[in-house]
């Protein structure tokens, strides 16, 4: 659902107020349909550790209900079908940016990156910022500069947010030999880096207003939130129990992430004009 939220505020975002119910209802199926398939080929690869962790040791294919070989089958059908779904009936960019998204959470993340390396989070975030690339890009028919802008605000977001459920689940994440980084270098590490992430991804939603893109109520409020979760973060520093802590922090950032993708379906620019980057780069950076 936190997947379709994105998606619909960077579909709403690049309709800029014109918008096309059948075109958004074929954009939201197609995406669930990808999303699902991601889940379920993530499933199927992480059977062996899933059964090691609290909060994954009843799914299905860990409990053996379903069989394995069914679930894979099923995981192709549904992520090609909802590729050719976008593909036909929205346009080839965004079944592009579906397939990009799905190559990057199950070939790249799930299959290695996610048991070898403490970077696994930050190059899966590219895949949890797709959806409202793959909206965006669904109705605008291309790559321009506020495209990229949603792929690294949402990108910035995930790494506060993965982190706040690795602390949450640190002993999960221990037991199944996950190299996440609270697990890897320890939660003071992580809250550094959280630190780090969170005035990053505030900046970055900010620039969707200097360039153009959405209004002086979208920055107020992404700047208000921002600086809230940054008091969040600090305040790590003060209480005690890293859980307690962890959960606001990942609570906060789905608030964070539904408030930013809401704003941006309301507080449009109606005016703006950016033909893509391979065409105009750049050209609205330097713009109010």
């Amino acid at each position: 659902m936190g997947n379709l939220v994105s998606t619909a505020g960077g579909f709403f975002l690049a309709s800029r107020g014109n918008i096309d119910p059948v075109l958004l209802l074929t954009c939201m199926t197609g995406v669930s349909f990808v999303i699902a398939s991601g889940c379920v080929f993530n499933n199927y690869i992480d059977r062996d550790i899933d059964v090691n962790m609290r909060r994954t040791q009843n799914r299905a294919l860990v409990r053996g209900l379903i069989n394995p070989t069914t679930a894979l089958i099923y995981a192709n059908v549904i992520g090609l079908a909802g590729i050719f779904i976008l593909y036909r009936l929205a346009n080839p960019l965004a079944a592009a940016m579906a397939v990009l998204g799905l190559i990057v959470y199950v070939g790249i993340y799930s299959l290695y990156m996610k048991r070898h390396s403490v970077l696994g989070t930050l190059l899966g975030s590219l895949s949890g910022a797709m959806p409202p690339v793959i909206g965006y890009c669904a109705v605008s028919g291309h790559f321009d500069t506020g495209a990229l802008l949603l792929l690294v605000i949402f990108s910035l977001w995930q790494m506060p947010h993965s982190y706040a459920i690795a602390i949450l689940y640190l002993e999960d994440y221990t037991a199944a030999g996950i190299p996440v980084l609270p697990v890897q270098l320890g939660v003071p590490v992580a809250k550094k880096h959280i630190l780090f992430y969170i005035p990053a991804y505030t900046f970055a939603a900010v620039i969707l207003t200097l360039t153009g893109y959405t209004g002086i109520a979208y920055l107020g409020v992404v700047s208000v939130l921002g600086g809230y979760w940054m008091h969040i973060a600090l305040s790590g520093y003060r209480i005690s129990d890293d859980h307690v802590w962890a959960r606001k922090m990942f609570v906060f950032s789905i608030v964070s992430m539904m408030a930013l993708s809401f704003m941006m379906s309301v507080d449009f620019s109606k005016n703006l004009h950016d033909p893509g980057l391979l065409q105009k780069p750049w050209s609205n950076i330097y713009k109010w």
